[in-house]
Protein backbone atom coordinates (compact mmCIF):
# COMPACT_ATOMS: atom_id res chain seq x y z
CA UNK A 1 0.00 0.00 0.00
CA UNK A 2 2.87 2.48 0.64
CA UNK A 3 4.11 2.06 -3.24
CA UNK A 4 0.58 2.63 -4.24
CA UNK A 5 0.55 6.18 -1.94
CA UNK A 6 3.61 7.23 -3.67
CA UNK A 7 2.11 6.55 -6.90
CA UNK A 8 -1.01 8.25 -6.21
CA UNK A 9 1.72 11.66 -5.04
CA UNK A 10 3.45 10.95 -8.47
CA UNK A 11 0.95 10.88 -10.37
CA UNK A 12 -0.86 14.09 -8.43
CA UNK A 13 2.37 16.12 -9.56
CA UNK A 14 2.45 14.96 -12.83
CA UNK A 15 -0.99 16.98 -13.16
CA UNK A 16 0.14 19.85 -11.04
CA UNK A 17 3.27 20.87 -13.06
CA UNK A 18 1.52 20.58 -16.29
CA UNK A 19 -1.03 22.86 -14.64
CA UNK A 20 1.66 25.18 -13.77
CA UNK A 21 3.57 24.73 -16.99
CA UNK A 22 0.28 25.09 -19.44
CA UNK A 23 0.70 29.03 -20.21
CA UNK A 24 4.61 28.55 -21.06
CA UNK A 25 4.56 25.46 -23.05
CA UNK A 26 4.76 26.84 -26.59
CA UNK A 27 5.06 23.26 -28.38
CA UNK A 28 3.54 20.15 -26.47
CA UNK A 29 5.63 17.84 -28.70
CA UNK A 30 9.19 19.17 -27.30
CA UNK A 31 7.60 18.72 -23.79
CA UNK A 32 6.62 15.52 -24.35
CA UNK A 33 10.50 14.73 -25.27
CA UNK A 34 12.11 16.19 -22.43
CA UNK A 35 9.48 14.56 -20.39
CA UNK A 36 10.55 11.02 -21.59
CA UNK A 37 14.46 12.03 -21.85
CA UNK A 38 14.05 12.55 -18.02
CA UNK A 39 12.47 9.14 -17.65
CA UNK A 40 15.02 7.54 -19.89
CA UNK A 41 18.09 8.93 -17.64
CA UNK A 42 16.10 7.42 -14.37
CA UNK A 43 15.45 4.67 -15.92
CA UNK A 44 18.84 4.24 -16.50
CA UNK A 45 20.11 4.69 -12.95
CA UNK A 46 17.77 2.61 -11.27
CA UNK A 47 19.01 -0.50 -13.50
CA UNK A 48 21.32 -2.74 -11.74
CA UNK A 49 24.91 -2.37 -12.49
CA UNK A 50 25.07 -6.09 -14.01
CA UNK A 51 22.28 -5.44 -16.19
CA UNK A 52 23.17 -4.33 -20.26
CA UNK A 53 20.62 -3.88 -22.60
CA UNK A 54 21.64 -7.01 -24.34
CA UNK A 55 20.40 -8.94 -21.08
CA UNK A 56 17.06 -7.13 -21.10
CA UNK A 57 14.50 -10.19 -21.72
CA UNK A 58 12.00 -10.64 -24.70
CA UNK A 59 9.09 -10.11 -22.03
CA UNK A 60 10.58 -6.75 -21.30
CA UNK A 61 11.81 -5.62 -24.73
CA UNK A 62 8.22 -6.21 -26.34
CA UNK A 63 6.17 -4.86 -23.42
CA UNK A 64 8.49 -1.80 -23.35
CA UNK A 65 7.76 -1.12 -26.97
CA UNK A 66 4.30 -1.91 -27.02
CA UNK A 67 4.33 0.70 -23.71
CA UNK A 68 6.11 3.21 -25.69
CA UNK A 69 4.03 3.67 -28.55
CA UNK A 70 0.68 3.72 -26.15
CA UNK A 71 2.44 6.21 -23.78
CA UNK A 72 2.71 9.02 -26.16
CA UNK A 73 -0.28 7.61 -28.34
CA UNK A 74 -2.87 8.25 -25.12
CA UNK A 75 -1.38 11.72 -24.79
CA UNK A 76 -1.96 12.65 -28.89
CA UNK A 77 -5.51 11.42 -28.48
CA UNK A 78 -5.73 13.21 -25.20
CA UNK A 79 -4.48 16.68 -27.09
CA UNK A 80 -6.31 16.21 -30.26
CA UNK A 81 -9.78 15.68 -28.29
CA UNK A 82 -9.36 18.54 -25.91
CA UNK A 83 -8.89 20.36 -29.55
CA UNK A 84 -12.30 18.79 -31.16
CA UNK A 85 -14.31 17.51 -28.01
CA UNK A 86 -13.35 20.19 -25.28
CA UNK A 87 -11.21 19.81 -22.05
CA UNK A 88 -14.55 18.60 -20.22
CA UNK A 89 -15.70 15.30 -22.22
CA UNK A 90 -11.69 14.86 -22.98
CA UNK A 91 -10.49 14.75 -19.47
CA UNK A 92 -14.06 12.69 -18.47
CA UNK A 93 -13.53 10.00 -20.48
CA UNK A 94 -9.90 9.80 -20.29
CA UNK A 95 -10.11 9.38 -16.12
CA UNK A 96 -12.92 6.90 -17.05
CA UNK A 97 -9.91 4.53 -18.84
CA UNK A 98 -9.54 3.03 -15.33
CA UNK A 99 -12.44 0.73 -16.30
CA UNK A 100 -9.98 -1.14 -18.93
CA UNK A 101 -7.16 -2.34 -16.35
CA UNK A 102 -10.30 -2.87 -13.97
CA UNK A 103 -12.31 -5.22 -15.97
CA UNK A 104 -9.17 -6.75 -17.80
CA UNK A 105 -8.13 -7.53 -13.69
CA UNK A 106 -11.39 -9.48 -13.73
CA UNK A 107 -12.08 -11.15 -16.57
CA UNK A 108 -8.81 -12.14 -17.71
CA UNK A 109 -6.74 -12.53 -14.35
CA UNK A 110 -9.67 -13.54 -12.45
CA UNK A 111 -9.16 -11.31 -9.63
CA UNK A 112 -12.71 -11.45 -7.28
CA UNK A 113 -13.36 -8.22 -5.79
CA UNK A 114 -15.28 -8.43 -2.60
CA UNK A 115 -18.52 -6.92 -2.97
CA UNK A 116 -17.63 -3.85 -1.13
CA UNK A 117 -14.86 -3.00 -3.43
CA UNK A 118 -17.85 -3.19 -6.26
CA UNK A 119 -19.58 -0.56 -4.71
CA UNK A 120 -16.35 1.51 -4.19
CA UNK A 121 -15.41 1.56 -7.42
CA UNK A 122 -19.24 1.95 -9.29
CA UNK A 123 -19.01 5.38 -6.51
CA UNK A 124 -15.49 6.02 -7.92
CA UNK A 125 -16.70 6.04 -12.00
CA UNK A 126 -19.66 8.32 -10.60
CA UNK A 127 -17.59 10.51 -9.16
CA UNK A 128 -15.41 11.12 -11.74
CA UNK A 129 -18.22 11.71 -13.78
CA UNK A 130 -19.57 14.79 -11.66
CA UNK A 131 -16.57 16.00 -10.96
CA UNK A 132 -15.82 16.58 -14.54
CA UNK A 133 -18.90 16.30 -16.41
CA UNK A 134 -21.03 19.32 -17.36
CA UNK A 135 -24.38 20.18 -19.10
CA UNK A 136 -23.27 22.14 -21.43
CA UNK A 137 -20.06 20.05 -22.45
CA UNK A 138 -22.80 17.28 -24.47
CA UNK A 139 -22.63 19.90 -27.54
CA UNK A 140 -18.86 20.92 -27.33
CA UNK A 141 -17.86 17.01 -28.87
CA UNK A 142 -18.28 16.69 -32.40
CA UNK A 143 -16.01 13.63 -32.86
CA UNK A 144 -17.73 11.02 -30.07
CA UNK A 145 -15.84 7.61 -31.92
CA UNK A 146 -12.42 10.00 -30.65
CA UNK A 147 -13.37 10.10 -27.07
CA UNK A 148 -14.20 6.15 -26.85
CA UNK A 149 -10.29 5.97 -28.72
CA UNK A 150 -9.36 7.83 -25.92
CA UNK A 151 -11.00 6.00 -23.08
CA UNK A 152 -9.71 2.65 -24.50
CA UNK A 153 -6.38 4.13 -25.47
CA UNK A 154 -5.85 5.70 -22.05
CA UNK A 155 -7.15 2.41 -20.25
CA UNK A 156 -4.86 0.32 -22.08
CA UNK A 157 -2.00 1.96 -21.60
CA UNK A 158 -2.39 2.00 -17.61
CA UNK A 159 -3.22 -1.58 -18.15
CA UNK A 160 0.42 -2.34 -19.07
CA UNK A 161 1.76 -2.15 -15.99
CA UNK A 162 -0.49 -4.90 -14.72
CA UNK A 163 0.42 -7.10 -18.11
CA UNK A 164 4.01 -6.63 -16.74
CA UNK A 165 3.08 -8.07 -13.94
CA UNK A 166 1.64 -10.73 -14.91
CA UNK A 167 3.80 -12.04 -17.61
CA UNK A 168 7.39 -10.31 -16.56
CA UNK A 169 10.22 -10.59 -13.96
CA UNK A 170 10.78 -8.60 -11.29
CA UNK A 171 14.39 -8.18 -11.89
CA UNK A 172 13.31 -6.91 -15.44
CA UNK A 173 11.33 -4.02 -14.21
CA UNK A 174 13.46 -1.27 -14.66
CA UNK A 175 14.44 -2.57 -17.91
CA UNK A 176 10.76 -2.64 -19.09
CA UNK A 177 10.66 1.41 -18.02
CA UNK A 178 13.85 1.94 -19.59
CA UNK A 179 12.46 0.52 -22.91
CA UNK A 180 9.21 1.46 -22.57
CA UNK A 181 10.16 5.73 -21.89
CA UNK A 182 13.12 5.11 -24.46
CA UNK A 183 10.63 4.16 -27.25
CA UNK A 184 8.47 7.11 -26.04
CA UNK A 185 11.28 9.36 -26.65
CA UNK A 186 12.28 8.77 -29.56
CA UNK A 187 9.17 8.93 -30.77
CA UNK A 188 8.48 11.70 -29.71
CA UNK A 189 12.16 13.25 -30.99
CA UNK A 190 10.65 11.58 -34.25
CA UNK A 191 7.64 13.82 -34.51
CA UNK A 192 9.27 16.55 -33.32
CA UNK A 193 11.50 16.91 -36.68
CA UNK A 194 9.32 16.54 -38.63
CA UNK A 195 6.77 18.69 -37.55
CA UNK A 196 9.09 21.09 -37.43
CA UNK A 197 8.21 23.47 -34.56
CA UNK A 198 10.43 25.47 -32.67
CA UNK A 199 11.54 24.51 -29.59
CA UNK A 200 11.00 26.34 -26.74
CA UNK A 201 13.64 26.99 -23.32
CA UNK A 202 10.57 26.73 -21.58
CA UNK A 203 9.39 23.38 -23.35
CA UNK A 204 12.38 21.51 -21.77
CA UNK A 205 12.54 22.90 -18.59
CA UNK A 206 8.75 21.96 -17.89
CA UNK A 207 9.13 18.78 -19.41
CA UNK A 208 12.30 17.57 -17.30
CA UNK A 209 9.94 19.00 -14.21
CA UNK A 210 7.18 16.77 -15.45
CA UNK A 211 9.68 13.85 -16.49
CA UNK A 212 10.35 13.21 -12.47
CA UNK A 213 6.94 12.38 -10.96
CA UNK A 214 6.10 10.50 -14.54
CA UNK A 215 8.74 8.79 -14.16
CA UNK A 216 8.35 7.73 -10.23
CA UNK A 217 4.66 7.34 -10.68
CA UNK A 218 4.90 4.23 -13.53
CA UNK A 219 7.95 2.83 -10.84
CA UNK A 220 5.37 2.97 -7.71
CA UNK A 221 2.64 1.79 -9.73
CA UNK A 222 4.57 -1.32 -10.62
CA UNK A 223 5.79 -1.89 -7.33
CA UNK A 224 2.40 -1.56 -5.69
CA UNK A 225 0.72 -4.12 -8.15
CA UNK A 226 3.59 -6.74 -7.13
CA UNK A 227 2.00 -6.55 -3.38
CA UNK A 228 -1.63 -5.12 -3.92
CA UNK A 229 -4.46 -6.52 -6.45
CA UNK A 230 -4.96 -4.65 -9.62
CA UNK A 231 -8.83 -4.90 -9.30
CA UNK A 232 -8.07 -2.54 -6.15
CA UNK A 233 -4.83 -0.52 -7.16
CA UNK A 234 -6.42 1.34 -10.34
CA UNK A 235 -9.18 2.67 -8.93
CA UNK A 236 -7.72 3.73 -5.86
CA UNK A 237 -4.49 5.13 -8.08
CA UNK A 238 -7.47 7.12 -10.30
CA UNK A 239 -9.87 8.67 -7.38
CA UNK A 240 -7.10 9.37 -4.69
CA UNK A 241 -5.10 11.06 -7.75
CA UNK A 242 -8.30 13.24 -8.73
CA UNK A 243 -8.87 14.10 -4.88
CA UNK A 244 -5.27 15.16 -4.64
CA UNK A 245 -5.39 17.42 -8.13
CA UNK A 246 -9.03 18.94 -6.93
CA UNK A 247 -7.18 19.90 -3.15
CA UNK A 248 -4.44 21.82 -4.95
CA UNK A 249 -6.84 23.37 -7.38
CA UNK A 250 -8.97 24.78 -4.46
CA UNK A 251 -5.93 25.57 -1.88
CA UNK A 252 -3.38 26.27 -4.44
CA UNK A 253 -5.17 28.10 -7.54
CA UNK A 254 -7.73 29.25 -5.40
CA UNK A 255 -10.51 27.40 -7.96
CA UNK A 256 -13.89 27.83 -6.49
CA UNK A 257 -15.35 24.55 -5.02
CA UNK A 258 -19.53 24.11 -6.64
CA UNK A 259 -21.31 21.88 -4.38
CA UNK A 260 -21.01 19.38 -7.38
CA UNK A 261 -17.31 18.74 -6.73
CA UNK A 262 -17.82 18.88 -2.77
CA UNK A 263 -20.52 16.01 -3.43
CA UNK A 264 -18.04 14.00 -5.95
CA UNK A 265 -15.49 14.45 -3.27
CA UNK A 266 -17.67 12.90 -0.76
CA UNK A 267 -18.16 10.13 -2.40
CA UNK A 268 -14.78 9.71 -3.58
CA UNK A 269 -13.91 9.45 0.37
CA UNK A 270 -16.52 6.97 0.68
CA UNK A 271 -15.32 5.17 -2.48
CA UNK A 272 -11.93 4.78 -0.84
CA UNK A 273 -13.13 3.70 2.31
CA UNK A 274 -15.13 0.73 0.78
CA UNK A 275 -12.50 0.04 -1.06
CA UNK A 276 -10.02 -0.75 1.61
CA UNK A 277 -12.36 -2.76 3.76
Amino acid sequence: MFYLLLAILSSAFVSIFMRIGESHIKNQMSMFMANYGICVILSMMFMKLDTSLLAIDSVALMLGILSGFLYLGSFMLLKWNITHNGVVLSSTFMKLGVLIPTIMAVVVFHEIPRWTQVIGIILSIIAIITIHFEKEAITQGNKKVWLLLLLIGGGITDAMANVYEQFGSASGKDAYLLITFLVAFLLALLSSIVSKEKTAKSDILYGMLVGIPNYFSARFLLLALSSVNAVLVYPMYSIATLVLITLVGILGFHEAISKKKLCALILIIIALGLLNI
